[in-house]
């Protein structure tokens, strides 16, 4: 931006003079320390020089709107220039104009100009908008004391002595309000005071006496302040607090800002200024002035003519721009600058107003330069990114359009001079603004949203194909790479001038032409491009998987070059060597082409042999252009060799450069992907020249071949060959891993260009291992130098699209594609080793059985072989599965390994026994068998490699594991259940008496309490389901130990039981019954109650085989059912005998029970005899039981007499509990009833049919079968009465 000048690109914001500061020109800590201590007041100065000049600097990019000041330090006596060249009292003063405008004629505008930077520096340096003065109040010394004992006439002196002061300092006051009122400025005065004056009672009537003398205003006019802190000092420059004591209409600041009070005023300076300019740009626009015929101006176009309307209009546009500016109102100030813009467009459009290369000419092109600068920068103010590029780039493209016009076009250096300041200056306004925080766009493409409307899909899909740059605000780093591009240009055609004037034919007549001489346009291009770089850099991708930025390697790049084009060679060379190093690795060859052509070049200038032979030997690689010489490399690198020596001849030079392209294309290809040992793998090795260099001369004297595995590599040496086919092939012959013999091979190694030279041969190895050819290295030998040029036949050429491939036929010559990912190297691996494998066992396996299943292993090879086996029981999701192998002593839930066969000889076979162990449910079992040989080894040599082979067991390729021959077999084992076993449970009221409620046997911990008990007899059903006959040699009851639950007998345990052991086939049943009575502790546990299962039965039993032999013993647990008995509340139990004898008595004995834990029972009992009855009863008739407490029992008896023979009913017994009775309904009258109780019928029970089940009862809906108790006893039966 030094181009131009800085008023007129500055940020404009309000002036204020501040006089009355001057102080000494050492800080108080800088001063000597014998030097007497500084005054307060002067400090006071010097702090408030500080911090007011540090509150705003003049700077081009400050969007910040706070409210604060420009603030230039004057003088008291200061003066400011006149506002017209007649003082205000020539009669001629109203028709005279500005000093600086346009009709004055010692004006430098004068008669055309339009604006001159010295208008801004007159309002940013010359005059205010506000004028602040500092002065002292006068005060008596702290030393002068009053005494009680002087008069009235001392304090009368004294206040006319400060009287006499206050007026001076008003009238000096006035003086200088005189001049400020005539330029509309606001004058503030601060009056600097002691604290000891500030608590005086009479300051408040001097400052009004001050104020009122003085003529100043009565708003912000007048301050006081006292030397303070630097804190409060700042406090008082920045923030804004009035004090108004008593009526005085002063102002004492204690911590006040200055500049908060004065901003008001200065906004209303400036907006007067803005309305006077206004009102003249309207009396311009409506007058009518003649102006010389346009024809004539082109003729004479050096005649100076007054300004044009349009030149006007400019003018005060641009003036009211700069005062709203001043004002802070950014869009006012874009407008006015806009307007002011295109009229200047519409000058330069007509040769008549504005003739090209005048100085008015050359002034407007500066104002429409700075004008696009401002315009630029308060669009960007405003983040509004694409307006300040789009009026950038109409700014060059209607200036350029001017240029051609003008004789000043893309052929002159003056047009790319003026494009690279344009972009320049935007880069350096850039530069600033993201330095203060401006926030460049990302340009990235948006997401694709799935919804797409059809009418858009165009607009999409070229959305998606890039962003044109130069509608794209970037970074500044890209508008420095365009400055520095443009400089190029400039200089180019600087050049082309300064030969033609050299070759006395000069095509440039321009006045600047010698200055031009004078610019070192490469410093200027150097400065360009590396500022871009550094911007570049910073901008790009940081992370680390991200490559850099494509145009800062070019950067760097044109950076070489301008260092090349400056004569500093080291410093290219250096440049082009990073920027080589990256476009190989990333195979940027096209753009290494010209890097290493320029490179060469600088090596050749710095006189560095070895380099130079190393990039011919690269160039050599790469692909030549269409206008490049195929011999040119080749003969520079003869003549290299031929007039240069090696520094040193011990050593070869080597050409280490890494993924630089090789001088040969090269491919190893082997014919198979593995080979067994001692067998031979045919291997192919191509060699192709470039197609578009000639190499052909280059000196190669030999080729070394190496092999993996093998120490000296195989040297191929050159012999010149008469005819030199396109496709020629050379037999390397058998090679053996274990001979250290290479056979003599001599080939043409200088091939002509596209020319392809094969190498045939084999490899044998003893051993497994893995072949491969390692490198090649091409031997360079003239004079005496000596080369290595290395080859890697893995890495495919850059731009290679083709598959390695095999030569077939050579005439004529046929190749084969390899298409096999590895088909670089070939793996050696032993013989396989043969031998079977049988997996015997009898399907299905039982639940709960150790189920073998043998493996048997014959050795069918004719070495020894070493067996070793691992079994993997695959998981399982059946429920409740519970399985585990078990083999040689190890048992495992999920794999056993090694398991050793041990070292068979040829012919011998050998067994292991697997057992599987299954529980839970049936389903399948899976497993997997693998089954490895390898051929054994002797003691020392196990030991010796025992650690090896640790390591190499998760690596396949290595020979411990390409020795082994692994047979896997995978077996399903489908397993059923031995039994299905079913129950059923019958619950029975226990017979026996109660034992009382006050026994004390029921109160002991373990004692068995059969109140509210029962009796369940447990029916266990065992069925033989399995395909398979089962031996069962025992089934025994283990019973559990609880106090609820006792077991009374079992059919198992019978004298005479002989069901064991004995064979059982499929189909069979065996059902076992068991008593068991259950009882409750008196513990008032709920009704719902489970009871613990009352024992289990072991089952004892074996698998009876094919051939009739029983297998391993198996055992089988079967759970008894849980317990869950009906509960009861309050039952009478009836003891009948089954049969009778006529007219013979018999007792009928009926038991009540209260099976309540809590409450007690008023039960009666009625007898309800009938004519028809078959017995003659004799006993209670009607009556109540004694009342039964909770758990207790009454018996009640009747003597029966049978009548008749046959099956006779009992009589009928009513038995009643009072206790829930409730009272009768009232009648269907509604008359009222008497109270009566009638109680609730108590479940009778007959003791011979007494049995309860659960069964389950289907019902309709969604809730599913519910479970439903049978009480069987609730049915009475007869008696058989026999004669």
């Amino acid at each position: 931006m030094n181009s131009y000048p800085p008023e007129l690109l500055a940020q404009l914001a309000p002036v204020m003079f501040v006089a009355g500061l001057e102080g000494p020109p050492k800080l108080p800590q800088e001063q000597d320390a014998a030097a007497p201590a500084p005054d307060a007041f002067q400090v006071l100065a010097i702090r408030l020089r500080e911090a007011l000049l540090n509150q705003r600097k003049v700077a081009i990019w400050q969007p910040d709107k706070s409210k604060s000041f420009q603030v230039v330090l004057v003088d008291k006596d200061v003066r400011f220039p006149p506002r017209k060249l007649v003082p205000p009292q020539d009669p001629q003063y109203s028709n005279s104009h500005s000093p600086l405008s346009p009709l004055t004629p010692s004006s430098p505008l004068f008669p055309d100009g339009i604006i001159a930077p010295i208008w801004i520096r007159k309002h940013t340096t010359l005059v205010p908008s506000v004028f602040v003065i500092f002065m002292r109040i006068f005060e008596f010394p702290p030393n002068v004391l009053r005494s009680p004992l002087e008069g009235h006439d001392s304090e009368r002196e004294r206040l006319e002595e400060e009287r006499r002061r206050d007026t001076e300092l008003a009238a000096e006051i006035a003086q200088r309000k005189k001049g400020t009122n005539d330029r509309g400025v606001k004058l503030t005065v601060v009056l600097m005071a002691s604290r000891r004056l500030l608590d005086d009672p009479s300051l408040d009537s001097r400052l009004t006496f001050i104020r009122r003398h003085s003529g100043l205003d009565s708003r912000a006019a007048l301050f006081v302040l006292s030397p303070v802190s630097t804190a409060e000092l700042q406090d008082f420059v920045r923030r804004y607090s009035s004090h108004l004591p008593l009526h005085h209409l002063f102002l004492i600041i204690t911590l006040s800002s200055l500049q908060q009070a004065l901003y008001e005023p200065a906004l209303e300076y400036y907006t007067a200024h803005s309305k006077r300019v206004r009102r003249k740009r309207n009396r311009h626009s409506q007058a009518v002035a003649s102006y010389p015929n346009p024809a004539a101006a082109l003729v004479n176009p050096h005649i100076a003519r007054p300004l044009r309307p349009e030149g006007w209009t400019v003018r005060y546009e641009y003036k009211m721009a700069c005062f709203a500016e001043f004002r802070g109102e950014d869009e006012v100030a874009l407008k006015h600058y806009q307007d002011a813009y295109a009229t200047l467009t519409i000058m330069f459009g007509s040769t008549a107003i504005l003739p090209p290369r005048t100085k008015r000419w050359a002034e407007a092109k500066v104002l429409a330069d700075c004008i696009n600068i401002k315009i630029v920068k308060l669009y960007l103010y405003n983040n509004e990114h694409a307006l300040a590029l789009s009026h950038h780039n109409t700014h060059i493209r209607q200036f350029s359009d001017f240029s051609r016009g003008w004789g000043i076009g893309e052929e002159t250096y003056e047009f790319w001079s003026w494009i690279a300041r344009q972009y320049r200056v935007l880069a350096e306004l850039m530069d600033q603004g993201t330095r203060a925080g401006l926030v460049i766009p990302i340009h990235k493409p948006a997401a694709q949203n799935a919804a797409r409307t059809v009418g858009v899909a165009e607009l999409d899909i070229a959305r998606t194909l890039g962003v044109n740059p130069s509608h794209a605000l970037q970074h500044s780093g890209y508008y420095y790479y365009m400055a520095a591009k443009c400089t190029e240009m400039r200089r180019t055609r600087f050049v082309a001038a300064l030969e033609a004037e050299q070759n006395n034919s000069p095509i440039s007549l321009s006045p600047g032409f010698s200055n031009e001489k004078k610019v070192d346009h490469l410093a200027l291009v150097l400065e360009l491009y590396t500022k871009s770089y550094e911007l570049f850099k910073r901008h790009s991708p940081t992370l680390s998987s991200q490559a850099t930025s494509r145009l800062t390697s070019w950067i760097a790049y044109r950076i070489a070059e301008t260092h090349y084009e400056a004569g500093k060679f080291d410093t290219a060379s250096r440049f082009f060597e990073r920027i080589a190093k990256t476009y190989r690795k990333e195979g940027w060859y096209p753009m290494l082409n010209p890097l290493l052509s320029r490179w060469y070049s600088c090596a050749q200038r710095m006189g560095d042999v070895e380099l130079s032979i190393k990039l011919l030997i690269e160039m050599m690689g790469q692909d030549l252009a269409e206008s490049e010489d195929p011999n040119g490399l080749e003969e520079d690198l003869l003549a290299v060799f031929q007039s240069t020596v090696p520094i040193s001849t011990d050593e070869p030079l080597s050409f280490d450069i890494s993924n630089a392209k090789p001088l040969f294309e090269s491919k190893a290809v082997f014919w198979k992907s593995e080979v067994e040992v001692e067998e031979a793998a045919a291997f192919q090795i191509s060699i192709a020249s470039p197609a578009q260099t000639v190499i052909s001369s280059v000196p190669i004297s030999s080729l070394e071949i190496y092999f993996a595995h093998l120490a000296d590599p195989l040297i191929v040496t050159h012999q010149p060959a008469d005819v030199a086919p396109s496709v020629s092939r050379v037999d390397l012959g058998v090679i053996n891993l274990e001979d250290d013999v290479y056979p003599e091979v001599s080939a043409n190694l200088r091939l002509n260009p596209g020319a392809i030279l094969v190498f045939t041969g084999s490899l044998v190895s003893a051993t497994p291992v893995t072949l491969s050819i390692q490198k090649l290295v091409c031997n360079l030998e003239q004079n005496t130098w000596r080369v290595k040029v290395p080859l890697d036949p893995h890495v495919p050429r850059v731009g290679s699209t083709s598959d390695p491939r095999w030569l077939r036929c050579l005439d004529p010559p046929q190749f084969i594609a390899v298409k096999r990912p590895d088909s670089g190297s070939t793996a050696v691996k032993p013989r396989p080793h043969l031998f079977s494998v049988s997996v015997i066992h009898q399907e299905p396996a039982f639940l709960d059985e150790n189920y073998p299943i043998v493996i048997e292993v014959v050795n069918l090879d004719n070495r020894n072989l070493e067996i070793i086996a691992d079994v993997l029981l695959q998981p399982t999701d059946i429920d409740y599965a519970v399985n585990s192998i078990s083999a040689s002593g190890e048992t495992s839930t999920g794999l056993i390994k090694d398991i050793s066969f041990g070292v068979l000889a040829p012919g011998v076979h050998a067994t292991k026994t697997l057992t599987l162990s299954s529980g839970g449910a049936a389903g399948s079992r899976l497993l997997d068998i693998s089954i490895s040989a390898h051929s054994p080894q002797s003691e020392g040599a196990a030991e010796a490699e025992t650690e090896k082979q640790t390591d190499d067991l998760d690596d396949p390729t290595s020979p411990t594991q390409l020795d082994k021959t692994i047979h896997q077999q995978t077996i399903v084992v489908p397993t059923v259940a031995p039994f299905a076993v079913s129950n059923d449970v019958t619950y029975v009221r226990d017979r026996e008496e109660w034992p009382g409620p006050a026994s004390l046997e029921t109160f002991e911990d373990e004692s068995f309490d059969p109140r509210k008990g029962t009796e369940a007899l447990v029916n266990v059903t065992f069925s033989c389901t399995g395909p398979w006959s089962v031996y069962i040699e025992n089934i025994a009851l283990e019973t559990v130990n609880a106090p609820e639950v006792k077991v009374t007998d079992c059919s198992i345990g019978l004298a005479d039981g002989t069901l064991f052991p004995a064979e059982y086939l499929s189909g069979d049943e065996i059902q076992v019954f068991c008593n068991a009575k259950v009882g409750i502790r008196d513990d008032g546990k709920s009704e719902q109650y489970l009871f613990p299962s009352p024992g289990r039965y072991v089952v004892t039993w074996r698998r009876v085989l094919k051939d009739g032999s029983h297998g391993n013993v198996s055992t089988t647990v079967v759970a008894l059912p849980a317990l869950s008995p009906p509960t009861d509340e309050l039952v009478a139990l009836f003891d009948l005998p089954a049969a009778a004898k006529l007219h013979t008595s018999l007792p009928l004995t009926v038991t009540i029970r209260n099976y309540h834990p809590t409450r007690s029972a008023n039960v009666t009992v009625q007898l309800e005899p009938d004519i028809s009855d078959g017995f003659i009863v004799a006993g209670l008739r009607s009556g109540r039981v004694p009342v039964l407490l909770p758990g207790g029992e009454e018996k009640l008896t009747w003597t029966l007499i049978p009548l008749e023979c046959g099956y006779q009913p009992i009589p009928r017994i009513k038995v009643l509990d009072r206790r829930k009775a409730i009272p009768v309904a009232s009648s269907t009258d509604g008359a009222p009833q008497a109270e009566g109780l009638v109680g609730e019928p108590v479940k009778l029970i007959d003791l011979r049919r007494d049995q309860r089940r659960t069964v389950q009862v289907e019902t309709e809906g969604e809730s599913g079968d519910t479970t439903d108790i049978v009480d069987s006893g609730t049915t009475f039966g007869s008696i058989l009465v026999l004669p």
